[in-house]
Parts: C-alpha cells; structure tokens; sequence
C-alpha cells in the first residue's frame, strides 16, 4: 500500500546528542498558530486560562528535570519560547523534555493543543545567547509585526 502522505522531516542536527550540556532556544507552537493562550494589548499579554497552565508547567520544569534550568520565557498567545540550560550530561533529551511537558498540559487541560514536533536552535555562543534572550524579552512588543506568527 503506497503512503501519499508527505512525510516530515526531522529537523534535529543528525549526529548531535541532545542530552549534552549547553544552552538550547526552543519554541512550541499551538495547533493551526490559534491565540489560544491570551491576548496582547498594551505591549502586554493577558493569558487565558491555558495560557496560565502553560506558563506554570514551564515554572515546574526545573523541578522536574534534574540538571535542567529555564533560563527565559514567553507565552504568547499561539507560542512560547524557552531559553533552557542543561547542566552536566543529562539522562534526558531535549525532545523528551519538551514531549512530556506537552503532555503534561494536554493532561491537565483535557485536550491536546500542540502543533506537531517543536523549533530549538542550539546557543554557540555567548553573543547569541545576548541576541535571542532580548529577543525573548521584546516578543510582546514586536508581536505586530511578527509575520509568523
């Protein structure tokens, strides 16, 4: 039986082992980029109330991960964005990580709202780090004009 289906590309670096220590921006979509996790107005987000799960799963996440500390954040109203640090070698990988914190949610909220898969860009360098963390910290106030997004 042939399968017509396009298939998805992995996106991983292929020889790269995402339990290494270093420095890792990743970013989750919701589902079709829906704004179900809150509203901006005034260069500020409202988050709804699974905009609120969201956001505290990320805050549990040092808690759950040993080794693991989330450096940055940001729930927007269709995705969020994690700067996370792993320290030492880690037992657990980045994708596993971000699997069962989506799961966790899907959990809690009764449904999954996650767009397949996630974005992480590995941080090379100190200057890059800079770059994506203000980044992280001007999302809100660039959200107009993110054609992404």
């Amino acid at each position: 039986m042939e399968n017509n289906k396009p298939q998805r590309k992995n996106i991983r670096l292929k020889y790269y082992d995402y339990t290494t220590e270093g420095m890792y921006f990743i970013t989750i979509c919701i589902k079709d980029r829906k704004n179900i996790l809150g509203n901006i107005k005034d260069e500020k987000i409202k988050l709804t109330e699974t905009g609120e799960t969201v956001k505290k799963y990320i805050q549990t996440v040092e808690k759950i991960y040993k080794n693991i500390k989330v450096d940055e954040y940001i729930v927007m109203p269709n995705h969020i964005h994690i700067i996370m640090q792993v320290f030492n070698k880690n037992d657990i990988s980045i994708s596993r990580i971000v699997k069962q914190y989506k799961g966790y949610i899907t959990k809690e909220i009764g449904q999954s709202i996650w767009q397949k898969s996630f974005y992480e860009h590995i941080i090379r360098s100190e200057e890059e780090y800079y770059v994506i963390k203000e980044y992280v910290k001007n999302n809100i106030i660039n959200w107009q004009k993110d054609k992404y997004f």
